[in-house]
């Protein structure tokens, strides 16, 4: 299961041809000319008080129309921003999605004091990355490419994605050549971006001592090499299981006490989830993704009543559509006010919004109300 792909792919497959000319993909090579416009650390207008005060990171998804505005309106709360820019797909290839490098984008998130950290997935499942990554000259390659990326636009780091070589299933050996690999890769480009003054950040999927949902990723020696570790607190439930919760304090609990143990908690970002599935009952079909504004405006126009389940305080409700029941799990501010004190509790102050655009309002207070000190 690839999470973030999963979390997003019904939305993106209904806007990517609206918003995507025929030739909306470019290519970033090894021989791409890394010159102008490259700065190495954070603009120098933001002031440490300003950083202080700023404890959310967010992903900004390309398909967003409203995302960039979302981002100006909570600057005061936001210390970086992730555009979804790019994919890597292959050792010397990165391709650009839509409006990829957007320095009206990029410059207005600097003037309003964040940083900008540009996502990077990649395409390339286990046994690909296990190659890649196994051989020096093709990883030396691969980060070669990630450094001219970051240095070819005043961009304040890199954010790595790598979900797909996390594949389900697979044989104890791969599993081993996908971790080291990966550990190399990024040590090896963490080490450059570092001498650059840039920062390095991975998102991961979680890990728990009874649910292990991303053995190739060392948390260990990627929390003593990343400047952050995002670890993707969602799809608890997902598009093609049952419907369920997205997330729920007890697997917080699981996650941060499995991961605390391995990596700083000023390291670690909880990702937090602003999106829902709505599924059709009975049918094993993929669910169709709503956003948490999608889901709460789906739920009064049907006039269902809101709910919090008790266990996992997480939204839901159900509804009737062609004669048949649907059944939407989403999250909001109420339900993740009831997740921070895990967060608390581990002393993690840190979290990441999967995605800008998506969120209830309210989660903004919410969040304002978190910091530790």
């Amino acid at each position: 299961m690839v999470r973030r792909h999963a979390a997003v792919l019904t939305g993106v497959i209904a806007l990517l041809s609206a918003l995507l000319p025929t030739s909306a993909t470019a290519t970033v090579t090894a021989a791409t000319t890394a010159t102008t416009a490259a700065t190495t650390g954070p603009p120098a207008s933001r002031t440490s008080a300003q950083r202080t005060q700023r404890t959310v990171s967010a992903w900004l998804p390309f398909w967003e129309a409203g995302a960039y505005q979302d981002a100006l309106a909570h600057a005061d709360q936001l210390h970086t921003v992730s555009p979804f820019w790019y994919e890597a797909t292959a050792a010397d290839r990165v391709e650009e999605h839509a409006g990829a490098g957007d320095r009206a984008v990029i410059d207005g998130l600097h003037r309003a004091g964040m940083k900008v950290v540009p996502t990077v997935t990649e395409s390339l499942d286990a046994a690909a990355m296990a190659r890649l990554t196994g051989d020096p000259k093709t990883r030396a390659a691969h980060v070669e490419t990630l450094v001219r990326l970051a240095t070819a636009r005043p961009y304040d780091g890199l954010d790595l994605d790598y979900e797909k070589m996390n594949g389900t299933g697979l044989a104890p050996a791969v599993v081993q050549q996908v971790r080291t690999g990966f550990n190399s890769l990024v040590t090896e480009v963490c080490s450059r971006l570092h001498t650059l003054h840039k920062e390095c950040t991975a998102a991961v999927f979680p890990r728990t001592a009874t649910r292990d949902e991303g053995p190739v990723y060392d948390y260990a020696h990627l929390g003593r090499t990343l400047d952050r570790l995002r670890i993707m607190g969602y799809n608890l439930h997902n598009a093609l299981d049952r419907p369920g919760p997205l997330s729920s304090p007890a697997w917080y609990e699981d996650i941060l006490r499995y991961a605390t143990a391995r990596v700083p908690a000023r390291k670690i970002e909880m990702g937090i989830p602003a999106y829902g599935w709505d599924h059709r009952a009975g049918d094993t079909a993929r669910a169709t993704h709503r956003t948490s504004r999608e889901a709460e405006a789906l739920r009064q126009r049907v006039g269902a009543p809101y709910a919090l389940d008790p266990g996992s305080k997480t939204p839901h409700f159900t509804y009737t559509e062609d004669g048949r029941q649907r059944e939407v799990w989403y999250q909001d501010a109420r339900g993740i006010a009831a997740h921070l004190p895990v967060l608390r509790k581990y002393g993690v102050e840190h979290t990441a919004l999967w995605a800008l655009d998506f969120e209830d309002p309210q989660l903004w207070p919410t969040l304002a109300g978190f910091p530790l000190s």
